[in-house]
């Protein structure tokens, strides 16, 4: 409905009536017209109505949605059934073009601006989160794995020497098989131990990159969001190095996004030193569906390049999804989930550390590790080696999700390359633990039942081994109200 709309509506219904609906509508054109104005996350989310208003807008201005469009071609936005078009509000054709994915569609003008105010938003709410001098962005429809191995593949082209990427380890398999799959040979580096902490060997970096030479290393591939024990790389030590020597600095920030410190490290690095793009999951940071990712960085005119090395169209949703939930949280609405999700690891922690001790295990000090915690299991590889395994069936059985059960000796061959203690980080970690985190959106009762259910195994297991041995085992004291 347009002023002239209106003017003639207002022959049919009162005149007054009429003006208040006027009235009703401005106020979310009000909200849409600011969205194009800054670009930026507004701060109070929107409500349905105006999001969905606002993305039927989009939708008609693209070709396959006009009024008796007549398409000849092999891509003309066509759907066969009502339910794909109403699940994607008609937004078929998808961003870019097939030689850039931040290029315009001359048939897809509504999609094009999506793309544009996505990247935008997105771009607004990284500043937010704390890498304030962040220059570029985009959202790539693909998850954080293969983003890092387009950034690969675009360094190939100023690196052409380039063979090898140093590699401080972390036992993930995505982003180990990135390096792979872009044909460059991982340089693996074993963290160091530090007390309880996994930290980056920075002696054995520097002694790698003039073992191979500079010039033969494609970049340094470092990390910042990972399971404990394992702590975040040293970035500004990482990123000193890679300006010292001239090598690019790629960081693999999978749900670092929603961790001020993880943040805090990317903002330094960037500062004292390089770093060329990190790279973060869509989903992990902003609770969406899996198959999405934002490559962003400091020098506008590298992101570009990452950007037009993407080969052909691509999907629309991961961008649909992210700027609907951005736009429904607002930048209010995504700060308070930050603000929770460090309430909920204090949590977590106070209660890991509470239920540890009950069972004659603790708490391993991570404090540089923002997200996730572990909790010794020496207990139970002491009773048996197969009990520390167990106990991650059991949890998985009884729907708690995502704990992970780390027994020690375990092997891996990981696209032929053999890790040793897979999983630890480590090929010699001291301690079997069980991981848990508290990631962005997780609910005190989510902790609360998890720890109820960690204990009732831990109790069930310690009853099987002491009648296997037919010999009682004590109870620490404590033991009886660990769950409660």
């Amino acid at each position: 409905m347009n002023s002239e709309n209106f003017s003639i509506s207002e022959k049919i219904v009162s005149p007054s009536y009429i003006r208040q609906g006027s009235q009703a509508r401005r106020s979310h054109e009000q909200l849409i017209r600011l969205l194009l104005e800054q670009g930026k996350c507004p701060e109070e989310g929107w409500s349905e109505s105006t999001i969905e208003l606002f993305l039927n807008e989009l939708a008609v201005m693209d070709s396959n949605n006009f009024l008796g469009n007549c398409g000849v071609g092999e891509r003309e936005g066509r759907v066969a059934s009502s339910l794909v078009a109403r699940r994607h509000y008609r937004l078929i054709h998808g961003i870019g073009r097939s030689g850039d994915i931040a290029a315009i569609q001359p048939k897809a003008t509504g999609s094009s601006l999506l793309n544009k105010l996505t990247n935008s938003v997105v771009l607004d709410i990284l500043k937010l989160s704390g890498v304030r001098s962040v220059t570029s962005c985009f959202v790539v429809p693909m998850a954080t794995g293969m983003s890092l191995t387009l950034c690969f593949l675009t360094l190939r082209h100023k690196r052409p020497k380039g063979r090898y990427i140093i590699w401080p380890r972390i036992d993930q398999k995505s982003c180990f098989k990135a390096m792979i799959t872009a044909g460059f040979e991982p340089v693996v580096v074993e963290n160091i131990l530090e007390g309880d902490e996994l930290r980056t060997d920075m002696e054995a970096v520097e002694r790698k990159v003039q073992e191979l030479g500079a010039e033969n290393i494609l970049c340094i591939h470092s990390t910042t969001s990972c399971f404990a024990p394992r702590v975040p790389d040293r970035l500004e030590e990482l990123a000193t190095m890679s300006a010292k020597y001239d090598i690019p600095h790629v960081v693999n920030n999978a749900y670092g996004v929603q961790s001020s410190k993880c943040m805090h490290l990317i903002q330094q690095g960037a500062r004292v030193g390089r770093i060329d793009a990190f790279v973060q999951s869509l989903d992990k940071n902003f609770m969406v569906p899996v198959g999405g990712a934002i490559i962003a960085g400091f020098n506008e005119s590298f992101i570009q390049e990452i950007s037009r090395m993407y080969p052909g169209r691509a999907s629309a949703s991961p961008s649909l999804d992210v700027l609907i939930t951005l736009l429904t949280l607002g930048a209010s609405g995504y700060r308070k989930l930050l603000a929770e999700q460090k309430e909920m690891y204090t949590y977590l922690a106070q209660e890991l550390k509470r239920l540890a001790a009950a069972h004659g295990e603790r708490l391993l000090h991570t404090p540089h590790n923002p997200i996730s915690l572990a909790m010794s299991l020496d207990g139970l590889q002491a009773q048996s080696g197969k009990s520390v395994t167990q106990l991650g069936s059991m949890l998985f059985t009884r729907q708690v999700s995502g704990a992970r059960v780390v027994a020690l000796g375990n092997k891996q061959m990981v696209s032929g390359h053999m890790f040793c203690g897979f999983m630890s980080h480590s090929e010699a970690y001291p301690h079997p633990y069980l991981n848990a985190a508290s990631a962005v959106g997780i609910t005190r009762d989510d902790v609360t039942l998890c720890i109820k259910r960690l204990d009732k195994c831990l109790k069930s297991l310690r009853k099987e081994s002491s009648a296997r041995s037919g010999s009682p085992i004590p109870l620490t004291g404590q033991e009886d109200h660990a769950g409660e």
